[in-house]
């Protein structure tokens, strides 16, 4: 089952369930969706809907950070528990070894060896890490690989 399929099924059981904060979490990230389908008019793919998902907690964390800033706990509150129902329908995440290994077969392959062709290793790691990573975190494993 998909990505979207499983959102659609998770929304279904929250109404019934009466979770309000799952119901409404899951409908914003289905609205999401939705709206990025009407903008490239065709129905995206599993990868590019986990990245939506990834997108909405990255959102979510900066809302957190900015709540605790402000002394808010009942927003910061919110937005922890919308966290954890998102990242629910997230792959697991890599493991910051496998990671490593990773961009290291990558430089191999690309025969990279400074900063600057930080480009060549990222074309060919992002593929594979597939959504299981953030970005910044697998830039910045690729800056401080090649900066060896």
């Amino acid at each position: 089952m998909d990505t979207k399929a499983k959102l659609n099924e998770a929304v279904k059981e929250a109404m019934k369930s009466g979770d309000e904060v799952r119901k409404r979490t899951i409908r914003m990230a289905l609205a999401a969706v939705k709206q990025a389908e009407v903008d490239k008019r065709a129905e995206l793919d599993d990868m590019t809907v986990v990245a939506l998902i990834q997108k909405e907690v990255k959102n979510r964390r900066e809302a957190l950070e900015e709540a605790k800033k402000a002394n808010r706990a009942d927003l910061a509150s919110e937005n922890e528990a919308e966290i954890r129902v998102l990242e629910e329908f997230l792959p697991k995440a890599m493991p910051i070894e496998e990671l490593r290994a990773l961009v290291q077969a990558a430089i191999a392959e690309t025969g990279a060896s400074a900063p600057g062709d930080m480009g060549k290793v990222m074309k060919v790691v992002m593929p594979k890490v597939a959504g299981r990573a953030p970005n910044d975190m697998i830039s910045a494993t690729v800056k401080e690989l090649l900066a060896r």
